[in-house]
């Protein structure tokens, strides 16, 4: 699980202490969770603006919560605080938020993001192109776009169909289809034109 430091928790103690508003507590969660794009986060959280899901802690001086969602992504995370002459820097450390230890019963969108991300793109990336998920729809249908060399490429609907809509509804058995919603119109990256 998530690990904070002596120091680091010190730190926040003393920041949450200077805060104007009172019983201030911290939020630990992972934005963008198993994607290239996901960052550790620790972010003020006031009374009440914590989710109803989030998992509260205290610790030495101060409370936190940490996102129930975030969880597998922040498996042996470490938050330390470290002092230097410029006075410091609070640094996160969670080897596992761009791909998260993922199971069946982590939640749909990740275990889908999980497969793109891990199996999908980096086949597509031989030609320069991606795919990321935008949203599931009527609960079976992962909604797709292509970016890179497979926005606007001649051989997208292959790709789709036999290629990630087959890898998708074989490993996520909730997935029935796929839907692209790329804009082929652009073409200026294509990798077949």
């Amino acid at each position: 699980m998530l690990t904070i430091t002596e120091s680091a928790q010190k730190y926040l103690a003393e920041l949450l202490g200077n805060h104007d508003e009172p019983d201030v507590a911290v939020r630990i969660f992972v934005s963008d969770p198993g994607t290239p794009s996901a960052e550790s986060c620790i972010a003020y959280c006031k009374p009440g603006d914590e989710e109803d899901d989030d998992i509260p802690t205290t610790y030495e001086g101060f409370k936190g919560f940490v996102e129930l969602r975030s969880l597998p992504f922040l498996e042996d995370a470490l938050v330390d605080y470290a002092s230097d002459r410029f006075g410091g820097q609070l640094t996160i450390k969670a080897p596992f938020a761009k791909i998260g230890k993922i199971d069946n019963d982590s939640p749909l969108d990740d275990r889908i993001n999980h497969i793109l991300y891990t199996e999908v793109n980096p086949g597509l990336a031989s030609h320069g192109g991606e795919v990321s998920l935008v949203e599931v729809v009527d609960g079976n249908v992962a909604v797709l776009q292509f970016g890179g060399g497979c926005q606007g490429c001649g051989m997208v609907d292959e790709t789709l169909k036999d290629g990630v809509e087959k890898v998708l509804i074989e490993q996520v058995t909730e997935i029935t289809a796929v839907r692209d919603v790329t804009d082929h119109s652009v073409r200026d990256n294509a990798y077949y034109k």
